[in-house]
Order: C-alpha cells, then structure tokens, then sequence
C-alpha cells in the first residue's frame, strides 16, 4: 500500500507527531502505522546508561536514513545521586522522514527509568503522549525520594497519558538468568531492554546495535552477549505483549538530503574532523595544546586518535600551559589550535593577547556552557560572545566566528583556520554545549570541494634598506591583507624578535614610541576589519516588515519558528550569522530595510548590544539562560508578537 505523503503545514518543524498512513496486515499481527516524525526522550539515573541507549537508537536511525536532531542532557556529576531529581539524566531524539531543524519541544514517548526520571520530565509531556515506565523502581522509599507521597502510576495523576507499565528490571533479570550473573550486574542491562523494545516498537534496525555491544564489551564477551540477550529480549517483550498493540514506522527522509555519502555526527566530531581537514588542506602539522574542561575535552580525545594525519596534542597542566603551547607550535609553523569552555578563556585572556601582537595564526575553539565561574558544565549558554569580542586588555581585536547547526562546525572550523592563516591572527570559534553533544546527519564532502588553505613562509629577506641591503622585517605587510610574514624559526637569516612588548612597525624591534603605538593598534584593527567574509543572506519571500537575527546554534529553533509562522501566513525575514567580527559588509543595509529587529539569545542580549552600539538599530532582545536551547514554540510566540505588536 502506498503511504499518503504529509502536507507542508505537517511538516511543520517541532510540531506534534502526524499519522500519514497505515499498513494492511494480515488478521491475527499487530497494527502498523505510519509517522511523519517522532521525538523520544530517554530518562532515568545518570549511571542507567541513558547517553549510550540514546545513542544507539540514533545510530540505528541515521543508518535507516531519517533526519534526526539529539539533545543530550546530564549533570556534572561523573556518579549524581541515585534516585534524586539532580541526578536525572536525558537524551531526546527528533527524527522524521522529512527535513527538521531542532530536537523537537516535547516528547511524544518518555521512556522514565524510575521516578525520579518520571517527576523531572512530565512537564514536558504533551497530554495523549505515551510513557513507559519501570515499575520495579516504583517503591515507596524511591517516591518519598522525590515528593510523591502517592504512586503517580496508581493515583490517576496520569491518566491523561498513555501509560505502558513495564517491569524492566524484573524482565531483563529473567532473561538473563542463563548467564550466571549477579542481580547488580545483570540490572546494568535493563537500558538495552528499554532499546530494544523502543526499536520494535519504530522498525529500527538491530544488526548495528548488537555489534556495537560486541566490539564494546569485547574483552568480557559473556557481559557482551547479556547485553545482546537482554536488546533481543526487549525486542521480542514488545512484539508478544498485548500492552504494545500497534507499532510505528517513520520512513527515510529520502527527499531532505542531495546525494551523497552520509554519516551521523556530533558538534564536536565534526569541529575535530574540520580541524584535521583543515590542517590537510594547508599542508600543515596539526598540534592541539589543551587542558581538559567540559563540554570540550571531547575534541582532545578525538584528535588524539589521528597521528597518522600528523595530529600532536598535548594535554597540559592547565589552561595557560595549553595555550602557551599552542602559540609555541604557531611560532613553529603548525596550525595550532586550543580548546577550552568559558572559563578556560578567561585563564588564555593574557595569552591570546599575546598571540594578537605576535600576530601568529592560532585558532581558539570555545565549547560556551553556562557560567559565571564554573557555572553549569554539563548546560548549553552563548554568554561568551562579548568575552571573545573584548576579554583581554588592550586593544585586541580578534575575528570571531560561530557555527549553527552540529554538522556545520565542520565548515566553521575550515573557515576559522582560513582566516587564522590568511590574516596571522588567533580566531575565535565559538560553539556551545548544545552543539557540541547534540547530533545530526552530515554529509561527507569530496576531498576536491574542500578550499585550498596553502600558506607561504618566507624563506628569505623581504626588505631593502636605503643602502640596498637585504633584510628580513618581520612585521612588512601583505598589501592586501594586512598579515606580517610567517617565517619558521631557524631559517637562516630570518632570525626575530618575538613577545608581548609593543613592536616598531616593519622591523619588529621593541618600541615606545607614542606614534608608532598609535599605529600598530590601528593597523591590526584595520586587518581584522578588512578578513573577507561572505555577505549575510536573508530569508524573506513575503517582503516582511520583521527581521529575526540570530548567531550560533539558535539557528534551527529559530529557523523551526519561522517555518511555523509561515505556515500560519505570517510573514517574517529571518538572517543568521556565522561572523560576528567582523560583521558581513552589507549587515547594516539589511537592518536597515526592516521595521523591528528581534535578537533571540542564550544570554541577556549580547549580540543586540553589539548591534545596537554599530548599526544605531533598535534590536529588541528575547533572551533565555537556563542551560537549554530555545523551544521552536516558544520563539514561534514570541515573533508572533513582535509582527503584530
């Protein structure tokens, strides 16, 4: 039977899940339908293995060619306390046989490992959703845990939601009696039951998983094969219960992608894959120095696998000795990159000064969290911007660049490492938390669409004095782009002068001359001002009288709103931004042709104080900073208003 193909307005990103058809099936097998999306969202203690299960079901579905969109969530706690709502751990998965943008604003399925699971994620549960949940954990000590002074799954306080009751420990136990396993050990396995059940229930296939848990656990087969017993288990539990009477299939998003070879990654994959392809297309060492911080130690774990692309990286003692050692493999010749998170910046402040006046290529990649001080490690912020733009003393004026989309720090991080070693410049990236752990499928470029990011270092003198000798002046300027020469340390002849007191212009000897201050701060602003970057592109078919502006990984909730309202016949512009500095050249002329300017934000408005201080425009801010990413509701809402207000 053919599935009816859902309409435009279904298709609307972050909408509830829509029933597009239904198999026939034989008299005595269990119903099937058809789904345009789905959203489900794993839930239980921070040690039931909730990232590993979400990853997998996302693993299964990137293979069976859905687009998908993932937002983990965790504490900070390497081991939080059992049962407590601190503790709870989450990973939604959005996908859909169609083109989406976020990882969807509520859940259609909560998967809730105990009641602690259960308590913290309701709120989020739209009324009609389906719950499965693990009563064993139901005991009356683990209620009290969490305020329940009554069962929930016995006091009607959920009888607005399709409630499946499923002893998970109890059966995963049971299945793996054959084993010889303790109770302890074979209760670790309950989270593969839950997956395979949830992969019966949405057709997922299952070869992927089982041999994933086999190379996992390949030292410990027998804990391998509980594992794969206790997956099958869960995928059998569902097809022979009579609780789960109908099953749900999303097809391919066959339509969404141009041809290609596709993959599923993470933010921070695909920001460490773009470095390494970066340092390729230079024909240059990649050295990472780096000191680990979360949420981007990530990146330090996955370069260090590569030496066979001439991959170094240093783990150092902290975060002044990583980015002093990043600047030393610069002075070297390496592209030199060091990773960090919001308070990691503040530590490098002294030393990306000092890479501003060597004027060195050196890319500073920052996964943003929420702050101040250690803030909130594990939750998503974008309240790092104006560090970059001005943290350090003096003027420093460093590029900054933003991805949008995980996939997508890929090609910021080409682009970074572009302007790094084209202009000799430490660069700025500025991802977050929610990219970084979040996932979407990525397709893999041909190596011959990748940008040619070739340097020259100067081999030999470059200036004639008066007297007609040849000299080498380390600080003589590109005409174009304003970048000093790159020469690497034991060339013959090109011996220099190097550290953070001011240079004379040209020949790069110590200077306190007013005048010559005066010009070297102007004439380093003037390269950063002069880095090429694209024009800013906007999206306006209806000739809107509201423009919504976003950077940074707001792009798909916003972008997820604007299709909404659209849809509403709402009309509404929408821009993004990569390069916050410079500013694309025709950013002004855009914001001027509009009537209001929204700013939504993962901060208190940094990137509209920026554009109000340049462009003299009225931006009006919408701004959250609760360690998660907009909801496409929630902006849809909000714009709403702007349009009429």
């Amino acid at each position: 039977m053919t599935s009816q193909v859902s309409s435009p307005a279904e298709q609307t990103d972050g909408a509830d899940e829509a029933v597009v058809g239904e198999q026939r099936r034989p008299a005595g097998e269990k119903e099937v339908r058809r789904l345009d999306r789905v959203i489900i969202r794993f839930a239980g203690d921070s040690g039931d293995g909730m990232q590993l299960t979400g990853d997998r079901f996302t693993s299964e579905t990137a293979t069976f060619g859905n687009d998908l969109s993932t937002l983990p969530n965790f504490p900070a706690e390497i081991r939080a306390p059992a049962g407590t709502l601190p503790g709870v751990s989450s990973f939604q998965l959005h996908f859909a046989d169609h083109d989406i943008l976020t990882p969807g604003d509520a859940p259609n399925v909560l998967v809730a490992m105990n009641p602690a699971a259960l308590k913290a994620n309701l709120a989020d549960v739209p009324r009609g959703a389906e719950i499965i949940v693990n009563t064993d954990e139901f005991a009356k000590r683990a209620m009290a845990k969490v305020g329940y002074d009554t069962s929930p799954l016995e006091d009607g306080s959920l009888s607005a939601y399709n409630v499946h009751p499923v002893p998970l420990t109890t059966l995963t136990i049971e299945a793996l009696k054959e084993f010889g396993l303790s109770r302890k050990e074979a209760e670790r396995s309950k989270n593969m039951f839950a997956l395979g059940l949830l992969s019966w229930m949405y057709h997922r296939p299952t070869e992927g998983t089982e041999k994933f848990l086999r190379a996992k656990f390949a030292k410990k087969p027998e804990i391998a094969e509980a594992n794969v017993a206790a997956f099958r288990a869960g995928w059998n539990f569902g097809e022979t219960t009579e609780d789960f009477a109908v099953s749900y299939e999303v097809a391919p998003a066959t339509k969404a992608f141009p041809a290609g070879t596709y993959r599923n990654i993470s933010g921070n994959l695909a920001l460490s894959y773009g470095l390494i392809a970066a340092a390729q297309q230079a024909d240059l060492p990649l050295y990472l120095g780096s000191y680990p911080i979360t949420p981007a130690s990530d990146i330090l774990h996955e370069l260090s696998r590569h030496k066979n692309f001439g991959v170094r990286t240093f783990q150092a003692e902290d975060e002044i000795a990583g980015i002093g050692a990043a600047l030393g493999a610069a002075f070297g010749g390496s592209l030199a990159v060091t990773t960090t998170s919001g308070p990691g910046v503040a530590l490098k402040s002294e030393a990306i000064g000092l890479a501003v006046s060597l004027e060195l290529p050196l890319l500073i990649v920052d996964i943003q969290r929420g702050g101040p001080s250690t803030g909130l490690p594990t939750k998503t912020e974008q309240a790092d911007l104006l560090q970059a733009m001005y943290g350090r003393n003096g003027e420093a004026p460093v590029p900054v660049v933003a991805p949008r989309t995980p996939a997508d720090c890929f090609d910021a991080a080409m682009d970074a490492a572009r302007i790094a070693l084209a202009y000799r410049t430490p660069v700025f990236l500025l991802s977050d938390g929610y990219l970084a752990n979040g996932s979407e499928p990525w397709r893999v470029p041909e190596i011959d669409e990748l940008p040619d990011l070739r340097v020259q270092f100067t081999t030999g003198p470059n200036h004639t004095l008066a007297d007609g000798t040849e000299v080498f002046w380390p600080y003589k300027r590109d005409p174009h782009t304003l970048a000093r020469p790159w020469a690497v340390p034991g060339t013959p002849g090109l011996e220099h002068r190097i550290g953070g007191i001011e240079k004379q212009d040209g020949t790069g000897n110590i200077s306190y001359d007013p005048a010559n201050h005066d010009f070297m701060v102007r004439i380093r602003q003037a390269k950063i001002d002069g880095v090429e970057v694209p024009d800013v592109s906007v999206d306006d078919p209806d000739g809107a009288r509201t423009l919504v502006l976003g950077w940074g990984s707001t792009y798909g909730p916003i972008t997820a709103a604007v299709r909404r309202l659209r849809a509403q016949g709402e009309p509404i512009a929408q821009a993004h931004l990569r390069h916050i500095n410079p500013f694309p050249k025709n950013l002004g002329e855009i914001l001027a042709r509009y009537d209001k300017v929204v700013v939504p934000e993962m901060n208190l408005g940094q990137l509209a104080t920026l554009i109000r201080a340049k462009y003299l425009v009225d931006a009006h801010s919408y701004n959250q900073v609760n360690g998660m990413p907009f909801k496409a509701e929630q902006l849809a809402t909000v714009l709403k208003e702007a349009i009429h207000a």
